[in-house]
């Protein structure tokens, strides 16, 4: 915990979040609830003492987490070091939470974690409970504050000498429990030549600079776009662009929604980029803005894609095949709800998590591709990895199956491997025309010129769920109901089922 607290803190940033192993809704194993993850105090401790000795304390706010329950807990973590506290769980229980611990089942008795219109219907909390719980919490530590003698929160912070260990009575292995070195305050290394580095708290006049203002979007971007933006005229450009280049285009996809919440025309923006993308390259870009690259891209590539479109494709003059070689990194389009993405390469383990609308082709991807995937479709030109689809609940995925490897690596407990009609192959063939066109892939060309002679070996993962409720909107429509009527009556019908 030190050591990657000490590290982020040299890279820039504003806060470190500290979270603790207790807390959470419970919608988990058993065992990994009562059996995974260090108390909240053990890596306080650490990070407090590393960034201290380091002379990294002053620059970075810590925030602790891990169901504090009343001001006494936030009292220990401030005396350890915290500056900032989180709350969930007591602020749930204030609301009604039971803590039945089935979050994920959709059967919340109060109302809370559900979809359920009607177990919506027993939720019963008010505002005002929660602003209670915490100005009871605000009460306890006042007096606590008092009694140790701090008038303010920066007063109490990273004075763990103020703590004592009591004796255990009740557990004889509790009296083992040595906590010497999380009660150690810590000296700063750096002190006679960093002024103010041995302070145990955040100082505003230390904190690293703010450098969102330097950033490619701000610079270059936003201005360079702002009268396209105004008049609806469609402009393209180019720019050089590094892995330092993090997050390219949400500042301005940002700048977009905030003037057109439902986005710009198609190609209202292009930016053609050439280098290697950063981390969270084109992440919630919205609709009417096209992003290029010509190279290569880091992890999380078009993270909550919410309209626009991203491609990658190798340089021009590349010797080496791109349908071999990895062109983006992991976790790309994470959570991504609209929008249309191409790459002309191979993609890193969980491509596609948690996809609810885009529409994605790539040529092949690692472990975990397609998990969690509600909606949306994936175009796969290659072999995937391990676990391809688990959990996938929505969405249609087509994989080219050409090596005949998909069923032995594809988790079977939700969805079922079809063989494709006529409209998936045309759905298919339209993909692969859009890929070839955005991103020259000859890999895609290839397949274009030999469709009719590989069509046979696409295969279409299908969840089991989804395709029921497909079919029973199909139903409710053909009845006369509106779409949104027909979703809500296949919603019940399922339910029902169950």
């Amino acid at each position: 915990m030190g050591t990657i607290a000490t590290g982020v803190a040299k890279g820039g940033a504003h806060k470190i979040l500290i979270s603790g192993a207790n807390g959470g809704t419970g919608a988990a194993p058993r065992d990994s609830i009562y059996h995974a993850g260090l108390p909240l105090e053990l890596g306080l401790a650490e990070t407090q003492q590393t960034l201290l000795r380091n002379g990294l304390r002053s620059r970075v706010v810590l925030e602790a987490d891990g169901k504090l329950m009343d001001g006494r807990d936030v009292a220990i973590a401030c005396l350890l070091g915290a500056e900032e506290f989180g709350f969930a769980t007591m602020p749930l229980i204030a609301m009604g939470c039971l803590m039945q611990r089935d979050c994920q089942q959709d059967t919340c008795p109060v109302g809370i974690a559900t979809q359920n219109c009607r177990l919506r219907g027993h939720f019963s909390g008010k505002p005002e409970y929660v602003v209670n719980f915490m100005t009871m919490v605000a009460e306890q530590l006042r007096r606590i504050m008092a009694r140790l003698g701090y008038r303010t929160v920066d007063e109490m912070v990273g004075h763990p000498e103020r703590l004592r260990q009591t004796a255990p009575t009740r557990s004889w292995k509790a009296q083992l429990v040595d906590l010497r070195q999380v009660l150690v305050r810590g000296t700063c290394d750096y002190a006679h030549v960093m002024p103010g580095a041995d302070c145990p708290h955040f100082l505003p006049s230390a904190s690293a600079p703010d450098m969102l203002p330097g950033t490619l979007d701000a610079t270059l971007l936003i201005p360079y776009t702002r009268s396209a933006r105004a008049a609806l005229t469609p402009i393209r450009f180019s720019v050089d662009i590094s892995n330092v280049n993090r997050c390219l285009g949400t500042m301005l996809g940002g700048v977009v929604t905030r003037d057109h919440p439902d986005g710009l025309p198609e190609g209202s923006i292009t930016v053609d980029c050439t280098g290697s993308a950063g981390m969270s390259f084109g992440a919630f870009l919205p609709a009417g803005v096209t992003l290029n690259i010509s190279g290569e891209a880091n992890d999380y590539l078009g993270k909550g894609l919410s309209g626009g479109v991203v491609t990658v494709a190798p340089p021009e003059g590349t010797t080496f095949r791109p349908e071999e070689n990895v062109g983006v990194g992991n976790v790309a389009f994470y959570g991504a709800t609209g929008g249309r993405g191409f790459v002309n390469g191979l993609a890193g383990q969980r491509f596609a998590v948690r996809n609810s609308g885009a529409t994605l082709v790539v040529e092949g991807v690692g472990n975990n591709g397609c998990e969690y995937m509600t909606g949306g479709t994936v175009l796969v030109l290659g072999e995937v990895g391990m676990n391809f689809a688990a959990g996938m609940s929505g969405g249609v995925a087509y994989v080219y199956d050409g090596e005949h490897t998909l069923a032995s690596r594809c988790n079977m407990d939700m969805v079922d491997l079809e063989e494709p009609d006529e409209h998936d192959l045309q759905v298919i063939h339209e993909l692969l025309n859009e890929h070839v066109r955005r991103t020259t892939s000859p890999l895609g060309v290839m397949m274009l010129y030999r469709f009719k002679g590989i069509s046979g070996d696409f295969v279409k993962v299908m969840p089991r769920e989804y395709r029921r409720m497909l079919e029973l909107t199909g139903g409710f429509e053909a009845q006369g109901q509106s779409h949104e009527q027909a979703v809500e009556s296949a919603f019940e019908t399922m339910r029902g089922g169950r």
